[in-house]
């Protein structure tokens, strides 16, 4: 085995990377919120929670690699960092950069073929994605809900997402902003957009529709009815990995579809 052999991810993406890759075994740690593969917290243990992370654990696990996301890690980071670890921390927020990120693991871990491999076979499920999208009858005007309160919007690749499954995401211009509260929108200006399709996932939290109905006009919007507000779970789109472009792909691509179809007839 070249290259780190005790590795520790502190968020989800990474650690369902090197399953796919074949190197789980260079695996020491992982998230509380990892769930791929499903016997992934039997085989390793928990030492980080997104936004909290054991120190001492992690330290005690002889790590010659941490990996980490986002600036909501830094600190985390730059506390492993004065411990003596190796750390790269990730900040992918496209579909482009979650391609990257998988190369550029393969390349740290030493296994870049298989990287290239597992990467070309996303990038060909989007380009699918398209392809199919181009065929459907409409183009559904698609609301993203990341979190109810404050409401805000999808990230840039849950937008580039809606893109490629055929749909067109009412907030484009907030996607480019890297921070949750840069992307905070209101009620009205979500009634504005008119959208013809409402996709929710509170970052972990369960979608209630009574919830989101008790906003101001949100009860009589034509998208608010049952059929046109849809949770799509968040460890297949909020987590910047393999999933998103699969299973998170999929999930969103049948409900711009399905309303592709309503649209038409009515």
């Amino acid at each position: 085995m070249t290259g780190p052999r005790r590795v520790v991810c502190l968020t989800e993406e990474t650690t369902e990377t090197l399953y796919l890759l074949g190197e789980q075994d260079r695996i020491v740690g992982i998230s509380a919120f990892t769930v791929r593969p499903r016997e992934v917290k039997q085989d390793k243990p928990v030492v980080a929670q997104f936004i909290k992370a054991n120190i001492e654990k992690i330290v005690a696990l002889n790590p010659d690699l941490v990996l980490g996301f986002s600036d909501l890690q830094a600190e985390i980071c730059a506390d492993l960092i004065s411990q003596g670890l190796d750390v790269y921390c990730f900040n992918q927020r496209s579909i482009g950069d979650i391609i990257e990120m998988i190369r550029t693991l393969s390349r740290l871990v030493g296994c870049p073929a298989k990287g290239d491999t597992l990467a070309d076979g996303l990038e060909h499920n989007v380009d699918r994605a398209r392809a199919a999208a181009e065929k459907l009858p409409a183009k559904p005007r698609v609301y993203f809900e990341e979190w109810p309160d404050p409401i805000i919007t999808g990230i840039r690749w849950v937008s580039e997402i809606i893109e490629a499954a055929g749909g067109e995401d009412c907030f484009p211009e907030m996607r480019d902003f890297r921070l949750a509260k840069e992307r905070i929108v209101t009620s009205d200006t979500v009634l504005e957009r008119k959208p013809d399709l409402y996709l929710a996932s509170w970052c972990g939290r369960k979608f209630r529709r009574d919830t989101a109905r008790a906003r101001p006009g949100f009860a009589v919007a034509p998208f608010t009815h049952d059929d046109r507000m849809v949770a799509i779970p968040s460890s297949i789109i909020l987590q910047p990995g393999p999933a998103c472009l699969t299973e998170g792909l999929w999930a969103v691509q049948d409900e711009i579809a399905r309303v592709a179809e309503d649209l038409v007839r009515t």
